[in-house]
């Protein structure tokens, strides 16, 4: 293959639809952002909003605005609008709480619905790989619940499910690889077994097309801070299929953190719980105004997407993204120990690429460090993963060239081996949040 030119690079960009919606945000002057898979930047119309909220609504509406702003209908609105996102009808998400939060509540629920028929089916099934807090959350509800975590391998997952399982638990989109795992045929299987599904969106709602009925999916959640660019600790989600949505008002079901706002008449104020209908019962406490007005923000960014194709648009260039990314960086950093441990296939990837840096090679650490100081923003995930995400909505193709002639200059010239970017002296984002 043929070296690839900046010039081919600026000639896409110029062919690009969704090159106007960069304008949605504000990017610092002169950055390479390839890290919105931990954190989306920030869209140009939230500062205003929360502003309005703040000194408006908030200000001068005080305790009025949570009807006369709809702060007491903000989960669900949101909710509907992320629903639009992944697959899901209005009515079926709300915009509540954390991600670890909100899985504690399905998962609990999903426990329940399985064991109660079948007290024998006593694992909980997940990847190895998967998140931490997720993985921590399930091993917290086996320890409650007498039942067992079982973690296995990527491609070892579907050989576990037997009929010792209560339920799959799995992210769509591998956090450290990138690796998309096909969501209706894990779900099918599970369900062949006797099992539900539950999954976690974090690092692939808002990246690509998710279509959560489509593929009879049982439970999801998902957070808002990466691709829906909705703020440090933006609400998450929660979705519940409308089968077991309808069992669980047919049987007056709890969910297992009742709060009062997931009450059937909360401003009743009365002194025993009965669970709201829906989707409804599994918001908790009080909503948070400003933290939902900001998000909003950021899940309309992807909205707007809907006038230039969609999300399958994005997810078309998502992919010529990272297709770009791995071939630059196998043209101009060959020889150094880098392995591209993103899938190559498109069906098995997401919208980050991740290269694996033996330790014995060399400080994937300190090139990310490297990299930084010149302005280019990537992550690095123990003990030698340097994360880049492509996210369409705001990166071109020509940044990306940029992108990886900085690393090829990091690694030309040593850069990275200067000792004041080995320096661990505290925790970042960068190496500490998904």
């Amino acid at each position: 293959m043929s070296d690839i030119t900046r010039l081919a690079c600026q000639a896409l960009d110029a062919q690009d639809s969704l090159a106007p919606l960069r304008g949605q945000f504000s990017l610092p002057a002169g950055m390479l952002y390839l890290d919105g898979n931990s954190l989306g930047p920030l869209p140009s119309a939230t500062a205003a909003r929360v502003q309005a909220v703040v000194t408006g609504e908030w200000g001068q509406g005080l305790i009025s605005s949570w009807n006369s702003a709809g702060w007491i209908d903000r989960p669900r609105l949101v909710g509907d609008k992320i629903a639009r996102l992944i697959g899901a009808g209005p009515g079926e998400v709300v915009a509540v709480d954390s991600t670890s939060i909100n899985l504690y509540k399905v998962l609990a629920v999903a426990l329940a619905l399985v064991r109660e028929g079948a007290p024998g089916r006593r694992r909980i099934v997940s990847e190895r790989d998967n998140f931490p807090t997720d993985l921590y959350i399930a091993e917290s509800l086996a320890r409650q619940h007498g039942c067992d975590l079982t973690l296995a391998g990527a491609d070892e997952i579907e050989a576990q499910l037997d009929d010792s399982v209560a339920v799959l638990m799995l992210t769509q989109v591998n956090y450290r690889t990138g690796r998309l795992l096909d969501m209706a045929a894990l779900t099918a299987r599970a369900h062949a077994a006797g099992a539900l599904a539950v999954w976690d969106l974090a690092h692939s709602a808002g990246a690509l097309p998710v279509d959560l009925r489509g593929a009879g999916a049982d439970f999801a959640v998902g957070c808002g801070y990466k691709y829906l660019n909705g703020g440090p600790g933006a609400p998450a989600f929660v979705w519940v299929h409308p089968r077991h949505a309808a069992r669980m008002d047919a049987e007056a079901r709890w969910q297992p953190l009742s709060g009062w706002m997931g009450h059937a008449t909360p401003f009743d104020f009365t002194p025993g719980y009965q669970p709201g209908a829906g989707i409804g019962r599994f918001i908790c406490g009080t909503p948070s105004a400003i933290s939902l007005a900001a998000l909003e923000c950021g899940v309309d960014t992807l909205l707007a997407a809907e006038a230039c194709g969609g999300l399958a648009a994005l997810r078309r260039k998502s992919l010529a993204l990272s297709d770009l990314f791995i071939a630059l960086v196998e043209q101009r950093c060959a020889g150094h120990g880098l392995q591209v441990q993103t899938p190559r296939e498109h069906a098995r990837r997401g919208s980050q690429v991740s290269l694996y840096l033996d330790p014995a090679d060399g400080d994937a650490y300190a090139m990310v460090q490297a990299l930084i100081e010149r302005g280019v923003i990537g992550d690095f995930r123990a003990p030698g993963i340097l994360r880049f995400g492509l996210t369409p909505l705001y990166l071109g193709f020509a940044e990306v060239w940029d992108a990886v002639d900085h690393f090829a200059q990091v690694l030309a010239s040593g850069q990275w081996r200067e000792p004041r970017f080995s320096r661990r002296s505290r925790p970042s984002h960068r190496t500490t949040v998904t």
